[in-house]
């Protein structure tokens, strides 16, 4: 029979897993999905993921495919699958790709999602940002502005994690507020290790209202500074992994 090259959509909660990608001794999403393939086909298979989404952080429409020969058909792969997993992860979508599709190298664009909670929350303290402190949200909106386009944003990668080329294309770049949520969301073409949560970090340090002493407080002028002159030294502010969610992946070939 011939092989076929199954894509998946895939929502996760992400608080029990060490991030998406299998490691030795710890619990990953990768890890849970590709125990079920096998538990529906008796074969082992390459998962790949199009995004390496950190411990803690979620997923409304992660996009992974695997290549396999079996008598399957790829719709009955989100049933199958399902049965297997823990209710904190689902199969959205199961599909036949192409032949070719890299669920990583071929995504052309991302986009995520940060949610911080201005209140405390019994409920949802573990799928937000609990951050009860008043920024400005006009100050947010002035940063975020000046992420869009082209830029180098090694300042706000894990420097184990920095490439040779650390310049990725912001598409879309925007907060508003729902309620009690301040929502962040960015769509662009590669994101490096911890960018997001260290841009929303960023953002949130220098749109505080009520500034403390603190010698690292920024201004929107040194924010802007940050992204336009990028230089070697790590912004310190990294937001939570519980806020953030990888919202869906966009490809040009099926």
């Amino acid at each position: 029979m011939p092989a076929q090259n199954i894509r998946l959509t895939i929502e996760y909660k992400g608080t029990a897993y060490a991030g998406w990608q299998v490691q030795a001794d710890q619990r990953t999403v990768q890890g849970e999905i590709s125990r079920a393939i096998y538990k529906t086909t008796g074969k082992d298979v390459n998962l790949i993921g199009a995004g390496r989404t950190d411990a803690g952080v979620h997923a409304l429409g992660q996009v992974a495919n695997f290549i396999i020969e079996h008598q399957l058909s790829s719709q009955r792969y989100k049933e199958a699958l399902n049965y297997y997993l823990p209710q904190d992860i689902r199969i959205k979508v199961s599909c036949e790709a192409s032949p070719d599709l890299h669920a990583r190298r071929d995504a052309v664009s991302k986009r995520y999602r940060y949610l911080i909670g201005r209140e405390k929350s019994a409920l949802y303290r573990e799928l937000r940002w609990e951050h009860p402190v008043e920024l400005d949200l006009g100050q947010l909106r002035l940063a975020a502005k000046l992420i869009v386009g082209e830029h180098d944003f090694a300042p706000f990668c894990v420097l184990a994690s920095r490439k040779p080329n650390n310049v990725c294309l912001i598409k879309s770049a925007r907060w508003f507020s729902i309620g009690p949520l301040l929502i962040f969301e960015i769509r662009g073409n590669r994101f490096l290790h911890s960018m997001v949560r260290s841009l929303v970090g960023a953002m949130v340090n220098l749109a505080a209202v009520e500034k403390d002493n603190n010698p690292h407080n920024l201004t929107l002028e040194q924010f802007r500074d940050i992204i336009e002159f990028s230089t070697e030294e790590r912004v310190i502010f990294t937001a939570p992994p519980q806020g953030l969610y990888l919202v869906s992946v966009q490809y040009e070939k099926g």
